[in-house]
């Protein structure tokens, strides 16, 4: 006897999103309750919480205490990110690209990230140490871990002349993303591939991508001093 497919957070949240563009609920409607959404989907009133939320940072609903859920009446104007290939970044700078593979490991992937991205205990992951040149100087550093029950062919494909980033791009859909953008303090591993002091402070970007609600991967970018990132809406 097969145990049914859950319903995650994601599935919930693309049904809801869906139904208010369709105008099922239009501007200004109150969306069921919780609950009441919990038992249609058949999931946890958790997994409901977590979709609305992730829909009222989108800017398509509002939550108020004791007042419920309401389709926002304001059209919100989002930015738009896109993953690019740091390869492709580079040579529009008109700059000479050059990639190192810094080190290479199979793990069961540790508690942090279990609990960060709801794995299971004793998944497997890549985990990926990677810099990226712009002329020879450090651009960025990238430490990456990927899920290889959601991608079993990256255990054993050659990451030694195109990056992982790139590599899963032309490999493997992804249907969502979260990005986090952080101000951060170089410590001594970072300094040393950035070519930098100590204590200087770099931007760094967070990035997950799932696949139908599986993880994929967990990377974090950090980028040389005085790194520009523009975006428009």
């Amino acid at each position: 006897m097969q145990t049914p497919k859950r319903t995650t957070f994601h599935a919930v949240r693309d049904e809801v999103k869906r139904r208010i563009e369709a105008r099922i609920w239009p501007q200004g409607a109150l969306l069921p309750t919780e609950t009441e959404l919990a038992e249609e989907f058949g999931c946890a009133r958790a997994t409901v919480n977590r979709a609305l939320r992730e829909l009222a940072d989108q800017g398509f609903v509002e939550r108020r205490r004791k007042s419920g859920t309401r389709v926002k009446t304001a059209p919100v104007k989002h930015a738009k990110i896109e993953i690019a290939v740091v390869r492709q970044t580079v040579e529009e700078q008109n700059a000479v690209y050059r990639y190192a593979l810094v080190e290479r490991s199979v793990s069961e992937a540790p508690a942090w990230l279990t609990s960060q991205l709801g794995l299971k205990a004793g998944t497997r992951v890549l985990h990926l140490l990677c810099m990226h040149y712009a002329d020879n100087r450090p651009f960025q550093f990238e430490e990456r871990w990927i899920n290889i029950a959601t991608v079993p062919d990256i255990e054993h494909a050659d990451l030694t002349t195109v990056g992982p980033n790139e590599w899963l791009l032309n490999a493997v859909p992804f249907t969502d993303a979260e990005i986090t953008f952080s101000a951060v303090s170089t410590d001594t591993k970072l300094s040393d591939f950035l070519a930098t002091a100590v204590g200087t402070p770099v931007i760094q970007l967070e990035r997950t991508t799932w696949l139908q609600g599986e993880p994929v991967t967990y990377v974090r970018m950090t980028h040389h001093p005085g790194y520009r990132f523009r975006t428009q809406y």
